[in-house]
């Protein structure tokens, strides 16, 4: 296959997939047999659009080849009898509808199908982890060894557990719609956090040689678009754009040319994205409009504007991020979050502050194996020229740290804060 064509075929299988699985699960009731068809749809468009072209609507032209197969795994299932007669009329129907011309547009409500696969992909009956991979093969288009290496899994265990999902929710005959207006927060809160999930984990790789894996952020900033476009009068799909689009504005000033971290405070952000953080902040201020409650992702997407409206480190406004801390503290209160406001707090008032505000979480299991509360408590030791403390501390840090780049900075840090306090090197 000419490389070009098969660039183009990717490209579009990533970006239409959803929607054409999202159709068919509405005409056959089941994800699984829903991608499957999908995927023949897929295999179909390699062979033929290489040497035929590619169609000016291959969405339209993937959902119809689909379709048509159905009609056709139907009639030769021995035991699909029961299946065809529930099937094949509205799908006979459609295909004698439709005219010879495989590139006609297919006329679907699409958006609200991917809405309700959305749904589906992050439903409860599902685990968090196959949720995850669910929503990245299902919405993302990703396959199953992208998806293996994302999360340094085995493709054998990511495969297993995305074909024990489908199973799972053809099992529980899980219905393929919106949850009803009474489950929608509740259920929203779920899907937003699986999205922001794909997002953390391409934000600061939680293990292997890479800081910042972008494919991931890229998935997940995606689908964060297409749930505000879908929602448009939920505030919090909104406020997760804003914060991912703002976060991901800093990429370019996140790592030096060795692939290091540097830390906010020591970023170029004259390569900051601009264009991401204008976004971001429109996103915002539509989540504001709204007039309701501001919800966590909305407050932290506060907190990152306060950051990115800030031209020098200098500038930023710490008090008012001390105050949105507080207010996500009070709604959605988390050890991680009370480890940002330690944070915020000691740049507001002082570093001797923030350690009072650091100390009790010291003692919660939780964060025992977090490698960023030795960390912060390091920096504030070395704000307050506790440099033998603060070695230490970063060592610890070390130890727990998963990423490559995060450990040697760590390393580094601690070096030097023994070289500081005059502690011999060991």
């Amino acid at each position: 296959m000419p490389g070009d064509v098969g660039r183009t075929i990717d490209a579009i299988w990533r970006m239409e997939s959803a929607r054409v699985v999202a159709g068919l699960v509405r005409v056959v009731h089941d994800v699984g047999y829903a991608e499957d068809l999908a995927q023949d749809a897929l295999v179909v468009a390699l062979e033929k659009w290489p040497r035929d072209g590619v169609p000016d609507n291959p969405g339209a032209w993937l959902t119809k080849v689909a379709r048509n197969l159905a009609v056709d795994k139907v009639r030769r299932e021995k035991r699909g009898r029961e299946k065809y007669a529930v099937l094949a009329p509205e799908l006979e129907a459609q295909r004698r509808a439709a005219t010879p011309d495989p590139e006609a547009v297919v006329e679907d409500p699409v958006g609200d199908d991917v809405l309700r696969l959305l749904f589906v992909a992050c439903h409860p009956v599902l685990t968090r982890d196959a949720q995850v991979a669910l929503t990245l093969r299902m919405l993302g288009g990703l396959s199953t060894d992208e998806i293996a290496r994302a999360f340094l899994a085995s493709s054998a265990t990511v495969g297993q557990r995305i074909s024990r999902a489908k199973r799972t929710l053809s099992e529980a005959q899980v219905p393929f719609e919106v949850p009803p207006a009474d489950e929608l927060p509740a259920r929203l809160a779920a899907v937003l956090e699986v999205v922001y999930l794909i997002f953390n984990e391409g934000y600061s790789a939680s293990s292997g040689d890479r800081l910042i894996r972008d494919d991931l952020c890229g998935e997940a900033m995606r689908l964060g678009r297409v749930l505000a476009a879908l929602l448009p009068r939920e505030p919090e799909p909104y406020g997760l754009v804003a914060l991912m689009e703002i976060q991901a504005s800093r990429f370019a000033a996140r790592t030096d040319r060795h692939g290091a971290p540097v830390l906010l405070d020591d970023q170029d952000r004259s390569r900051w994205d601009r264009t991401l953080i204008r976004h971001g902040l429109g996103a915002l201020n539509r989540a504001v409009a709204l007039r309701r409650p501001l919800g966590p992702y909305t407050l932290q997407a506060a907190i990152a504007a306060c950051h990115a409206r800030a031209t020098t480190p200098q500038e930023t406004d710490w008090e008012r991020i001390v105050a949105l801390y507080d207010a996500l503290a009070a709604l959605n209160p988390s050890p991680v979050v009370e480890l940002n406001r330690a944070v915020a707090v000691s740049r507001a008032y002082g570093a001797a502050e923030g350690l009072t505000v650091l100390e009790p979480l010291r003692r919660d299991p939780r964060l025992a194996s977090y490698h960023l509360l030795p960390s912060v408590r390091a920096d504030l030791l070395v704000r307050l020229g506790r440099d033998a403390e603060a070695a230490a501390e970063f060592e610890a840090a070390a130890a727990l740290a998963g990423n490559a780049h995060d450990r040697r900075a760590l390393l580094e840090l601690a070096a030097a804060a023994q070289e500081r306090a005059g502690v011999p090197r060991r």
